[in-house]
């Protein structure tokens, strides 16, 4: 199947590993309670986002049902007597979100059901247990041999894939587990396909997996059957827990944190690497690895829930990988999930955030170099090593391994290919929410950025050196305005003058030059600026009006503005002082 094609009928396309976030956006007092408008969003995108209303005591009951975990949640206490004051609601508002922060931010408690159908009740208001057992109920019709004895509740993380233990009718002492789990939203293969490779699930034959006694799929659903191990997985052998337990109950809030012995740690991690490899090599995909998927049997550790990939469940660290663009293959899935197993091993606990800046003491610095290349920063903005690279590592490359069986897995070519289509699809999806994530990241850094208050002050500043720049600038241009329209208003004044165009004889008669003309003298004239500015009305300023007018004749010269008195060196004073009364 294409990527983007649409999806077969009984797909649930929603990813019930997106995170939720809420905040209280307001409340409103009624006449005998109070209730908190709630803003919830799943990721990243603000559309993905609605509405809900809740009261005090459906705080109260949401964390009754989680204290099964056995953890101390800050909920705010109740109060009988004035509990309509506005100081204290606007004070319970602030403790009531401080809760809702704590639950969405645990790992555990925000993936669970109770939390899930606490803030999204369209989306999780089906009751799973009863749609397993129906569809259970179908399968016996058809495999009478088959009796539940009972179911397991919530001994699972997941809440579209519920376990019943199970029992032959003629082997009654036998105890085995049943796991029935939807489609998920990474499930590409078609039906025909899908079937066939779910029901190849029993033949696979490896000493680090657990083997599958019985498969069957159809439309919508899958159906699986294991034996069942009284001694549980390698998480319960590490927080000391029983496994029937429910999963809030058994790893929320372990009593004692202590890690594996180092030749635990050495064991288990090569045996966990190669049947890793052992899949990629297959071309089957997988990516599902953590500590609750492999099954203890003496010092032997077996993968298990192969069917998951299949299924197109998305994994259990899926929310911590989707923020690393290099860790885009499910094969660097696998190694980055293989990290958290080993830190789980180690120290007795899951890291408290990803990337891990800095490593407690562990039992040798082999561990150590193991962890650094799978969770440090440098790993995640880099990208992870292959299986081949951490099986050569001192940590695992000088463990010995006795096995008599051989593994055996056989898949038809068209299955194989249709496996490699599967796993491109489920990669691009990675892909393009890593990306959104990566380009809402950036989006947040800069909003951030710059709204802070060193960089308000900033802005300030560039907006009063812009402000007075823009000023002086302003200031310069008005003033070369100016004094162009002044240069322009005597150039205008300023006639042309040529040794060959004599000068009129009104003029000369009125400057006292009729004799100078007569006798053919070169007489010429070039009054000053303020001059002509007085006598635009004379004859003199028509003939000079009519020469700036004019175009230039051979000879013709431009001449510096100067006094009246320098026209003619026998100008006398009497005719000057009638021009200038002119």
């Amino acid at each position: 199947m294409a990527f983007m094609e649409k999806p077969p009928a009984g797909k649930v396309l929603l990813d019930d590993t997106v995170p939720l976030t809420a905040a209280i956006e307001a409340s409103q007092s009624l006449q005998s309670h109070t209730e908190y408008i709630i803003r919830v969003q799943r990721g990243i995108s603000v559309e993905n986002s609605w509405q809900i209303v809740r009261r005090y005591s459906d705080f109260d009951l949401l964390n009754n049902s989680l204290q099964i975990a056995g953890l101390s949640l800050p909920l705010p206490p109740k109060k009988l007597i004035g509990n309509m004051d506005r100081e204290f609601i606007a004070e319970r508002q602030k403790g009531l979100q401080n809760y809702l922060n704590v639950i969405t931010t645990n790992h555990i408690l925000s993936n669970c059901e109770l939390v899930k159908k606490f803030l999204d009740p369209n989306n999780y208001s089906a009751s799973y247990t009863e749609i397993a057992l129906q569809q259970v109920s179908m399968f016996f019709r058809s495999e009478p041999k088959w009796e539940v004895v009972e179911p397991l509740k919530d001994i699972g993380w997941r809440i579209r894939k519920k376990y019943f233990l199970m029992k032959i009718k003629n082997q009654p002492k036998e105890r085995l587990v049943l796991s029935w789990a939807d489609l998920g939203p990474d499930k590409y293969l078609s039906d025909k396909d899908f079937q066939c490779l779910i029901k190849l699930l029993p033949s696979c034959l490896h000493p680090f997996i657990y083997r599958v006694t019985f498969a069957t799929a159809n439309e919508s659903s899958a159906l699986l059957i294991r034996m069942f191990n009284e001694k549980g997985t390698l998480k319960d052998l590490i927080y000391k827990a029983k496994p029937k337990d429910p999963f809030l109950r058994k790893y929320c809030n372990p009593k004692k944190i202590q890690g594996l012995e180092l030749q635990q740690i050495k064991t288990y991690g090569r045996q966990i690497l190669e049947v890793l490899k052992f899949l990629h090599d297959k071309g089957f995909p997988y990516g599902h690895l953590h500590a609750s998927n492999v099954m203890l049997e003496g010092d032997t550790c077996r993968l298990l829930d192969l069917e998951n990939s299949l299924l197109g469940l998305p994994s259990f660290y899926r929310s911590y990988f989707s923020q690393f663009r290099k860790i885009n293959t499910l094969e660097s899935v696998d190694v980055h999930c293989f990290g958290h197993l080993l830190y789980e091993m180690t120290y007795g606990r899951p890291p408290d955030s990803v990337p891990v800046d800095s490593f407690p003491p562990a039992p040798s610095m082999a561990v150590v170099a193991v962890l650094e290349s799978t969770l440090s920063c440098e790993a995640c903005k880099n990208g992870m090593p292959t299986v081949s690279r951490l099986l050569q590592m001192p940590l695992f490359s000088d463990v010995l391994l006795t096995t008599s069986e051989k593994p055996q897995f056989k898949i038809p070519t068209k299955l194989k290919e249709a496996l490699r289509i599967a796993k491109e699809c489920i990669e691009k999806r990675l892909i393009e929410e890593q990306k959104q994530i990566h380009q809402h990241r950036r989006l947040t850094r800069a909003q951030s950025h710059h709204g802070s208050e060193e960089e308000r002050k900033k802005r300030k500043i560039l907006a009063r050196k812009k402000s007075k720049r823009s000023a002086v600038e302003n200031s310069e241009e008005h003033s070369a305005k100016y004094s162009n329209s002044n240069n322009s208003g005597s150039g205008a004044s300023s006639p042309l003058t040529s040794p060959s165009s004599p000068t009129p004889p009104s003029t000369a008669a009125a400057l006292g030059l009729g004799k100078d003309v007569k006798e053919g003298k070169d007489v010429r004239v070039t009054p000053t600026s303020s001059t002509c500015a007085s006598a635009t009305s004379s004859p003199l300023a028509s003939c000079e009006h009519r020469g700036a007018h004019t175009a230039s004749a051979p000879g013709c010269e431009w001449r510096e503005p100067r006094g009246l008195t320098q026209l003619h060196p026998e100008f006398p004073k009497r005719n000057f002082e009638e021009s200038r009364n002119l």
